[in-house]
């Protein structure tokens, strides 16, 4: 991950949280180089998201989303059908209380989840949601979530589908994109062998 920031000198890394560490990691190498053989790397800065940095898995909120899990009801997938993400979503773990509020209480984790999601997709305040559901159940935003992904999903497949079906244009698309990123590259590691000699001085 480090080697691919740093090759592409990238400014900015959308990141989750649970990836924080790794581009402390990276920056840390690059600030390290730069001081050794001089102004070389662009020293990269996380582009963390403030609502929604970190999902939890809707079966088990106390572990992240991942795609790794084999539980059929622990994450979305980019891909599911609209049918799929409400049956999953509405099959989310919530607890034993009925007041929908944002909370840091442990036991609450899973509402605490849904509403996470939903936040990061609206973009609405705290305020703003649980005035909207005050007084409603679980259920009512379960549903609300599931619409909220899949209208946001629904744009995605339809062009996923549109580029998986015109023959040829993935890999003329790869193509084009490797060559730019192959021109990049070697840019930056002709740069880095200079500086530390492994190439001669122009």
């Amino acid at each position: 991950m480090a080697a691919d920031i740093l090759l592409y000198q990238a400014h900015a890394v959308p990141v989750g949280d649970d990836q924080r560490q790794h581009l402390e990691l990276t920056r840390d190498l690059s600030q390290r180089f730069n001081h050794l053989y001089g102004e070389t790397f662009v020293v990269p800065e996380a582009m963390i998201p403030k609502e929604g940095a970190r999902i939890m898995g809707l079966d088990d909120p106390s572990a992240k989303m991942s795609k790794s899990e084999a539980s059929d009801y622990h994450a979305i997938y980019l891909l599911d059908t609209p049918n799929r993400v409400k049956k999953t979503v509405m099959r989310a773990v919530t607890d034993s209380y009925s007041e929908i509020r944002f909370s840091d209480e442990p036991e609450r984790a899973g509402i605490q989840n849904l509403l996470t999601i939903y936040q990061s997709l609206t973009d609405d305040t705290r305020e703003k949601i649980e005035t909207r559901f005050a007084g409603k159940g679980y259920g009512d935003l379960k549903k609300a979530v599931a619409e909220q992904v899949n209208e946001r999903l629904s744009p995605l497949q339809a062009r996923y589908n549109q580029f998986i079906n015109e023959a040829g244009y993935l890999d003329t698309i790869l193509a084009q994109g490797a060559e730019k990123a192959n021109l990049v590259a070697e840019e930056t590691l002709n740069m880095v062998k200079n500086k530390v000699g492994l190439l001669p001085r122009k």
